[in-house]
């Protein structure tokens, strides 16, 4: 089964589609990081020059209040965005680069199952972000 694009699931919420919010939905949906609005612009600008700052923060708001962009705060300041059809992950954010690695654990997923219902829950969905910094590897001797 195939995912549905970005473009889309815009049409199925009744979004009327610009060339420019399409130049920007194209931008999003080969986006394979975390882009802030900054960089989703500097992506967009470079497709069509037209696409002003205030255009992608508009779009990028739009796109979340209908539910097709999730918003995440790393705690770096800047909010940044992926698309929320992708499959369930976690994060792994290196404090000192702000590299965004994603990675699943069945491991983790269980456990957490485990608390929720230990608690007395179904567990209906969660978010889990890790911040680590790498371990050196040092030399041998």
């Amino acid at each position: 089964m195939s995912k549905s694009t970005i473009m889309s699931r815009c049409e199925a919420h009744g979004l009327r589609m610009t060339d420019q919010r399409r130049t920007i939905a194209d931008v999003l949906e080969a986006t394979t990081d975390h882009p802030d609005v900054e960089e989703l612009y500097n992506r967009a600008s470079a497709a069509d020059s037209r696409i002003s700052l205030a255009t992608v923060y508009r779009t990028v708001k739009l796109f979340e209040e209908a539910g097709i962009l999730e918003k995440h705060e790393f705690g770096d300041g800047r909010a940044r965005y992926e698309t929320s059809d992708r499959n369930h992950h976690d994060h792994l954010i290196d404090v000192n680069s702000g590299e965004v690695i994603e990675f699943i654990d069945t491991d983790i997923e269980a456990l957490q199952e485990k608390i929720a219902a230990k608690l007395g829950y179904r567990l209906m969905g969660h978010r889990l972000e890790l911040y680590g910094v790498p371990i050196k590897v040092k030399p041998n001797g």
